[in-house]
Order: structure tokens, then C-alpha cells, then sequence
């Protein structure tokens, strides 16, 4: 069951480059910056992240990040989604996102499973929503 929205951020995907995939054909590695806010402090996310075609058509991807704030926090994140591109170009995934951070206003975040949105605009523009899964 879906719990308490710990977070929202929008951004930029500011890098894209071909990779291999083990699985055959190409990938894509993205990296992104975002803005917003989890627990509510205020952040700022640097994340890079792989998907690669299944042959169903879906997109799986996995990725890292690390989360900064004005306070000296730190947050580093990992997660895994599926996802689709869409006619227009836009990408939309759905996965699982797992934080770790010794700053005590995100203390919480390492018990926390939480599952996310993520979409791209076909300008390269990010948004995510992400909540507790209890």
C-alpha cells in the first residue's frame, strides 16, 4: 500500500550516451539533475541510470544518485523501474528507489522501501514523485 509522498523533484537530463547491454542490443545511460524537496528539505539529485529495449517492447532500467542539501546533508539512492517510451518521444518509468544518509532529518529514509514516477518530456525535462511503500 502506498504511504506518506516523501518527495518531489523536477530537472533536467543533462547527458545521454549509447552503452552496451549484456542482454544484446544498445542501451542508454542518462544522467539527470534535479530540484525539490524529500522529507521537506529542500535538495538538489544527481543521478545516472541504464535502460535497455526488452524485447517486449517495455524498458527496464537501474540507476544511483546522490542527494545534497544546504544543511550538509547527504542522501545516496538506488532503484529500478520499468518503463516506456511514448509516441511523443517522453519516457515514463515506475520502480522501487532505496535512500541511505546518516543527516538526521533523512534518518528515516534508510528503513523506507519507496516506489516512484518518473517522466521525461521529449525537451529532455524530469519530474518524480516518490512515496513510502508501507
Amino acid at each position: 500500500m502506498l504511504g506518506e509522498k516523501i518527495g518531489e523533484e523536477t530537472g533536467k537530463v543533462t547527458v545521454q550516451r549509447v552503452v552496451g547491454n549484456p542482454a544484446g542490443g544498445p542501451g542508454m545511460e542518462t544522467t539527470f539533475q534535479a530540484s525539490g524537496a524529500i522529507l521537506g528539505v529542500a535538495h538538489r539529485t544527481t543521478g545516472t541510470y541504464t535502460s535497455s529495449m526488452r524485447p517486449d517492447g517495455f524498458l527496464f532500467g537501474t540507476g544511483q544518485g546522490l542527494v545534497t542539501n544546504n544543511e550538509g546533508g547527504v542522501a545516496s539512492w538506488v532503484g529500478d523501474g520499468v518503463g516506456k517510451i511514448k509516441p511523443d518521444g517522453s519516457v515514463s518509468f515506475r520502480g522501487s528507489i532505496y535512500y541511505q544518509s546518516a543527516f538526521p532529518k533523512w534518518g528515516r529514509l534508510n528503513g523506507v522501501a519507496a516506489v516512484f514516477e518518473y517522466d521525461v518530456d521529449p525537451q529532455g525535462n524530469t519530474r518524480a514523485q516518490i512515496w513510502e511503500w508501507k
